[in-house]
């Protein structure tokens, strides 16, 4: 009863998890998404309409394009004239100032100098002065007139009539007694005593240039109701974008903006739901074991979040191009590090929720996806760095390519291409390099192991490997054959040759603690001979432990320690077993202190180095090397694993088993050059033989 208990509350659990996943990562992309804002379609100019044909439900005016309206009230502005008002009280109230402040002379100068600056500052007063900032951006301005208001009237003059406060202050010294005194007036500073007495009327000025620009009409012509606006595949001309986007903004003006967003937000979350739930049944179905691993599951929903949201915020800011963005990347982790289907998978759903916010939705799915299943097919396993770099090459060609392709398709015009594209495709392919230092960051984030690093880790002449070489020279032999003989294996049933053969070399590595305690590293002296069965037994099976406890210190991946722990699963030290219990016939023996930890291999990667290292082991026992002798041997051993359970718990077949035995028998025959057996002469025709030599001979 509580076996299904105990299956129930897992199957609830995995339910919960799952939906709470599928919620959070929905919530998360549509979070992000833009909004619609009033369009109902996606179009430009000169590119084909790719919906059906528009028919106009209602009346509305053909709006102009903001450059054109801008570009009347440009030339309308050139006509425009401010409104300034005369404020007298300004100059008399400077030149009283100036009067007051030099009563008692200037000093250095005659008294009259006094007199003659102050009819100057008269005179610049009386002409009129603008501050100079307003003076410069009126000057520029091809009218360069400005009204000045004089009581309920107001007449136009030009700007050039009246001073800026620069020019007032130097027109002072226009007088030849003043110039001559300059570098002494100069100390004075009369520029405090010039300050503007025409006054910018703000208000009336606004008002001015808001009727001005009022005047402009923002229509120019009507679409009735029923009137056909475009038909699919016509090209879209000025005109015709100009009568789209007026038939959008009135759709926008008569809709309420809070129903459009919200029905917006319930479609993106329908949309992206529908997708997510698909991604979450295919691995349901069909890589049901990537749920019972956090960190797939972590991996492959951040790669459908992820891209999403990058696309989003360029189409939400407008800046660069979403072509830019490596979305190849995603199947290429994807692949590396799990399958090629769920690859394709991840990628196509990633795509699909993408377009969900980009422009044209047809464009970018079809060259995004042929971009991903470019980088799968030529990524199918990742051994070097320079697969990489011809990965990104042919993603970026392939990218051009299609999208050419589908412009001509459209358009019919090679020139009409747009050559942007080029650039996109080069910046996206560059970006893709970055996949491999990415990838060593994956690894430690999710705790992944790619080829590389199996590559890395298979290199014999540092670390751990080269120490097993100098401290156990007959382990490390033993490991290397191990080695090849579970690749052959794994290359015959189309497992991961190279995982096991990395996993092969570590496998033993622990009994670099007790070297001289297996039988490999002894040279005539077995110190098995003064220990006690037991004693020996533990030994034996502490370089398991031992051997997990070296690669943590260094380490290694659990992917590999993995293999160290399964190769003996939860066998027993056999040998000092049974003399142990023939030793002692009336005891009940304890098993437990015989068996190894454990756990029995649960990939078929485990299950090959478990059956490789055991007949490689035990052949070497073997007193002659026939082919008899090698297949009874292989197949004893193999069938005995078999029978004791050992394989019951990882994915192998019984065809994988019978290929592997195979492969064993006959890579052990090539080993140990294996002969046939000659025929044994007959005696008496052997001595018939010798009498017909002698007889010749003589």
């Amino acid at each position: 009863m509580s076996i299904f208990n105990n299956l129930e509350e897992n199957y609830w659990r995995n339910l919960i998890t799952k939906t709470i996943l599928v919620i959070f990562t929905v919530a998360i992309i549509v979070w992000f998404l833009p909004r619609n804002e009033g369009r109902q379609f996606r179009y430009d100019v000169g590119k084909p309409w790719m919906y059906g044909s528009v028919i106009a439900t209602f009346d509305f005016p053909i709006y102009k394009t903001d450059e054109a309206i801008k570009h009347e009230q440009d030339s309308l502005l050139r006509q425009f004239q401010p409104y300034y008002t005369v404020n007298s009280n300004v100059g008399n109230e400077q030149i009283k100032r100036f009067l007051h402040d030099f009563s008692q002379g200037i000093p250095g100068l005659p008294k009259e100098y006094v007199e003659l600056i102050a009819n100057q500052l008269k005179q610049v007063y009386q002409t009129g002065i603008v501050s100079t900032p307003e003076y410069n951006r009126i000057y520029k301005d091809s009218t360069s007139m400005i009204r000045i208001i004089s009581g309920k009237n107001a007449k136009s003059f030009p700007i050039g009539n009246f001073y800026s406060t620069i020019a007032a202050y130097e027109h002072i010294f226009f007088d030849e007694k003043i110039s001559a005194q300059r570098q002494i007036l100069s100390r004075c500073n009369l520029n405090d005593y010039v300050e503007p007495n025409l006054i910018y009327d703000k208000e009336r000025s606004e008002a001015e240039r808001t009727d001005l620009l009022s005047s402009i009409p923002l229509a120019s012509g009507m679409v009735m109701s029923g009137q056909k606006i475009i038909d699919r595949g016509e090209v879209i001309n000025d005109y015709t974008y100009r009568v789209l986007t007026s038939f959008d903004k009135e759709t926008k003006r008569r809709s309420s903006t809070e129903d459009e967003l919200t029905t917006t937000i319930i479609g993106q979350a329908l949309f992206v739901l529908i997708l997510v739930m698909m991604f979450t049944f295919y691995l349901t179905l069909f890589r049901k074991d990537y749920f019972d691993k956090p960190r797939s599951i972590t991996m492959l929903y951040a790669m459908i979040t992820l891209f999403p949201i990058f696309v989003s915020l360029i189409m939400k800011h407008n800046f660069f191009s979403v072509y830019i963005i490596p979305f190849a990347m995603a199947p290429i982790f994807v692949r590396v590090f799990m399958d090629s289907r769920t690859a394709f998978i991840t990628h196509a759903t990633m795509i699909l929720i993408c377009a969900a916010a980009v422009k044209y939705q047809y464009e970018f799915i079809i060259v995004q996806l042929v971009s991903g299943l470019v980088a799968i097919y030529s990524l199918r396993e990742l051994s070097k760095r320079s697969q990489i770099f011809f990965t990104a090459l042919l993603v970026a060609i392939s990218t051009t390519v299609v999208y050419v392709a589908l412009q001509l398709m459209q358009d019919n015009q090679v020139f009409n291409i747009d050559r942007s594209m080029y650039t996109y495709s080069t910046i996206n392919g560059i970006f893709l390099l970055l996949a491999y230092p990415l990838m060593y960051i994956i690894e430690k984030t999710f705790g992944f192991t790619s080829n590389v690093t199996l590559f890395e880790l298979s290199n014999t002449n540092k670390g751990l490997l080269r120490n097993l070489s100098e401290i156990a020279p007959g382990t490390f032999q033993h490991s290397i054959t191990v080695g090849n003989l579970a690749a052959e294996i794994a290359n015959r049933i189309e497992a991961n040759s190279l995982l096991v053969r990395t996993g092969a070399l570590y496998h033993d590595i622990g009994k670099m603690t007790n070297p001289v305690f297996f039988t490999e590293n002894q040279a005539g002296v077995n110190p098995h001979d003064q220990l006690s069965d037991l004693e020996s037994a533990q030994i034996i099976i502490s370089h398991v432990t031992e051997g997990l406890k070296m690669a943590e210190k260094v380490g290694l991946p659990g992917i590999i320690k993995d293999f160290i722990t399964t190769h003996h699963g939860t066998g027993i030290a056999k040998f000092f077993y049974v003399n142990y219990c023939n030793a002692h016939p009336t005891e009940v023996v304890d098993k437990s202190l015989f068996q190894y930890p454990g756990p029995n291999p649960f990939t078929r990667e485990q299950a090959i180095l478990m059956m490789a290292d055991t007949v490689e082991a035990a052949s070497r026992s073997l007193n002659e090397y026939t082919e008899e002798s090698i297949s009874n041997l292989v197949n004893k051993l193999i069938d005995g694993q078999v029978a004791d359970g050992f394989f019951k718990e990882c994915p192998i077949t019984f065809r994988d088993i019978a290929l592997a035995k195979l492969v064993l028998i006959d890579r052990l025959k090539a080993i140990y050059h294996t002969r046939i057996s000659y025929p044994h002469m007959n005696v008496k025709e052997n001595q018939s033989i010798k009498k017909r030599g002698r007889s010749s001979s003589s």
